[in-house]
């Protein structure tokens, strides 16, 4: 699966306990120019999209041969984002200069893992 609705993103935000969530993206790439795509799809992103919403990119690499995992769970990159909430994530998500460059991302993937994170307590 590679798109979520409406629907996924009420459930996120139902699910809320306040405060920043941290985005885990794993992404395997299209190998006839995935990467390509992916990096259009962050380039459109640009300052104004990120500014607004506060993304912050806090980790991005790639993915190597996993030492734990059934087959065909290694990943060709991770990255972490980090959002001031998870209000402003659906925000940006629902935004149409977002929706507009979306298909970027879609384009550029065979397959994604989404999950949200939150801090444990200190």
């Amino acid at each position: 699966m590679i798109e979520f609705d409406d629907s996924d993103l009420d459930v996120l935000l139902a699910e809320d306990p306040g405060g920043p969530v941290v985005m885990l993206n794993l992404l395997r790439l299209r190998p006839d120019g995935g990467r390509e795509s992916y990096q259009r799809y962050a380039d459109a992103l640009g300052a104004g999209i990120n500014a607004r919403y506060g993304l912050q990119v806090e980790y991005l690499g790639a993915g190597g041969r996993a030492l734990v995992a059934e087959d065909g769970q290694a990943w060709d990159m991770v990255v972490l984002v980090r959002y001031p909430s998870r209000q402003a994530f659906a925000d940006m998500i629902r935004d149409p200069e977002y929706r507009a460059v979306a298909h970027l991302r879609s384009e550029a993937l065979v397959e994604t893992v989404l999950q949200p994170t939150t801090p444990f307590a200190a």
